[in-house]
């Protein structure tokens, strides 16, 4: 990956970011942009996000997102200077569906450990 695609990827991570911040603050706050990724001829962008709640939390945001994406693409067009904008497809960021996942399960392996050695005798 060039350096100026890393340098268009953060870009767009921290305009998007900023604008559902300040522009949909009660309907965005719940979401993290968490990763964005730009095609090298920067025509296309996979923007990956993390959603507080569960899953029909994620998937009823992600379609509310999916629904702002025209006004969303227009004002980073405003804020971004690129030859061509990026068209984003958004996306839940299946890492921190995992990472909840693992942690759940080694919870329940430390609560399963707790009841096999019982109650600690003094």
């Amino acid at each position: 990956m060039s350096n100026r695609t890393l340098r268009v990827n953060e870009l767009v991570q921290r305009e998007l970011s900023d604008i559902l911040r300040k522009r949909y603050q009660s309907e965005a706050v719940t979401i993290t942009v968490s990763e964005v990724r730009v095609s090298p001829d920067l025509r296309d962008a996979r923007v990956f996000i993390s959603v507080v709640g569960d899953e029909a939390t994620a998937t009823g945001k992600l379609r509310w997102l999916r629904s702002k994406a025209p006004d969303i693409r227009e004002e980073i067009g405003r804020r971004i200077v690129l030859k061509y904008l990026p068209k984003f497809e958004y996306l839940l960021d299946q890492a921190a569906v995992r990472g909840a996942r693992i942690l759940h399960l080694l919870e329940e392996i430390e609560h399963r450990r707790g009841k096999e050695n019982g109650p600690a005798s003094e």
